[in-house]
């Protein structure tokens, strides 16, 4: 089935019933008292199939408001908004801003097929850490704590070559400097609808790099990229142009990007602008 269907059909069927009795049999849903974190199967990321595959085959990591894990669901079942689950399933994620030696941020306009928030612009890359992935993507309270987080940056590695065809050797996980996190819930109406049955509901992990990298996008996952500087930015986002951006990416672009643009290697070199503790709640 193309995505463009499968999109439509979520249309015509506002209330599909998530494949929850499915995902349970298989595995790929679980919360405290039925499976615990460590039983998942460890393995490397399979980057074949579909986006429905990729719904169906990809667990996200599930978290309460305080971002402490609490279970697995798979994208399919993370990212349905239903009568009774109307914002999803709160989950981790990641933002990647990505900047070249000119100090120009590299954007991404997302795929018409995707599922979710199809054909907008954002950022470099944004994805989830995954549960059942090596290297571990399902980052520790120990590790949030001393801002190291290496299963989210192990995840924007794992994406941005899958997205960007980025080569882990020129961008590898130690050079991205996590920031803080961000709480939000969009439905994508856009797509869908006022009852969108489809959205986002996510702790993001920023993370910025600086790095000229090569970058052959996936015709699959990306529909065009551009570097801008910050001017360039906000002219793209001036409501006159006709352009769409991700609703995560509207709320870091007017809370907290230009801070830390103005002063790039400040903020990619220092902690001035580290918040690991807070994890701020905000709405588009």
């Amino acid at each position: 089935m193309a995505h463009a269907s499968y999109r439509g059909i979520a249309r015509q069927h506002q209330y599909l019933r998530p494949f929850a009795l499915t995902a349970l049999a298989a595995g790929r849903r679980f919360y405290p008292g039925q499976v615990a974190m460590s039983s998942v199967n460890m393995s490397t990321w399979n980057a074949h199939g579909t986006q429905q595959d990729f719904m169906q085959r990809d667990n996200c990591i599930l978290v309460d408001g305080s971002d402490s894990i609490i279970g697995s669901a798979n994208k399919y079942d993370s990212h349905r908004f239903l009568p009774s689950q109307p914002q999803g399933l709160l989950h981790r994620a990641f933002s990647v801003f990505l900047f070249n030696s000119d100090g120009k941020l590299l954007l991404q306009q997302r795929a018409q097929d995707k599922i979710t928030f199809p054909g907008v612009w954002t950022n470099t890359c944004c994805s989830h850490p995954l549960c059942g992935q090596q290297p571990d993507e399902a980052d520790s309270d120990a590790a949030i704590a001393d801002g190291s987080v290496p299963g989210a940056k192990a995840a924007a590695v794992r994406k941005l070559q899958h997205e960007l065809g980025i080569p882990p050797e020129q961008l590898p996980a130690h050079q991205f400097k996590f920031l803080t996190r961000l709480h939000y819930c969009a439905a994508d109406r856009d797509t869908y609808g006022a009852d969108a049955s489809w959205g986002e509901h996510e702790i993001d992990y920023i993370l910025l790099a600086q790095a000229d990298v090569t970058v052959q996008p996936n015709a699959e996952e990306v529909a065009a990229v551009k570097h801008v500087d910050l001017q360039e930015l906000q002219q793209m986002m001036d409501p006159k142009s006709g352009l769409k951006w991700s609703p995560w990416f509207r709320i870091i672009a007017k809370h907290f990007l230009p801070k830390w643009w103005q002063d790039l290697q400040r903020t990619l070199e220092t902690d001035e602008h580290v918040d690991i503790v807070t994890v701020h709640k905000l709405s588009c």
